[in-house]
């Protein structure tokens, strides 16, 4: 497994602290590294509405980065367990509540703009990864999203889902072998 990039490499403390201060580059800079990998996150536990929640998560990245402390790596786990505890409360809300059908004009305004070829080979990939992880259990797919595409060692997801460590390598063990097995 391959490290995640650095966010910023060498001016990652200097972009942290100006976007303490409110600069709009520096939250531009941070947000343009972090919100793919969140986003990805998102659509890979098929949240329903993956921008909306991505959102969220960086406005409460905003309101919580004075108390942050720590260096580039500590910030990427920091957000991605933002996202997660998101994730968890949007859940929860949507079991609470069930969603209303969407209207025409909703419909309309989401058609495609795009080259309809690329697009369909997208959803089949994405399509192919969601079947995949759906032989999964939920603590087994977070496991596995948050160290492979999150790029979380195993005390940070740990900390993330509320387990041990040793629980979180048993998880993702078994998850991979679930997925060995329906690969093969």
């Amino acid at each position: 497994m391959s490290l995640p990039e650095p966010l910023i490499g060498e001016q990652f403390e200097s972009n942290l602290a100006a976007a303490r201060t409110g600069a709009q580059w520096a939250w531009t800079n941070l947000y343009r590294q972090l919100s793919p990998l969140v986003l990805g996150y998102l659509r890979a536990q098929q949240v329903p509405e993956p921008e909306d929640l991505t959102a969220e998560v960086f406005y409460q990245v905003v309101r919580s980065l004075g108390t942050f402390q720590g260096g580039e790596a500590e910030f990427r786990s920091w957000v991605l367990v933002i996202a997660h505890r998101k994730l968890i409360d949007d859940f929860r809300y949507r079991g609470r509540r069930p969603a209303e059908p969407a209207g025409s004009e909703v419909l309309e305004s989401r058609t495609s703009t795009g080259d309809v070829e690329q697009e369909a080979l997208d959803r089949l990939s994405e399509a192919d990864f969601r079947q995949l992880l759906s032989g999964l259990t939920t603590e087994q797919r977070d496991v596995l999203l948050l160290r492979m595409l999150g790029g979380l060692s195993v005390p940070e997801v740990a900390a993330a889902i509320g387990k041990r460590p040793g629980a979180v390598q048993a998880m993702q063990q078994r998850a991979l072998a679930k997925l060995r097995k329906r690969l093969a």
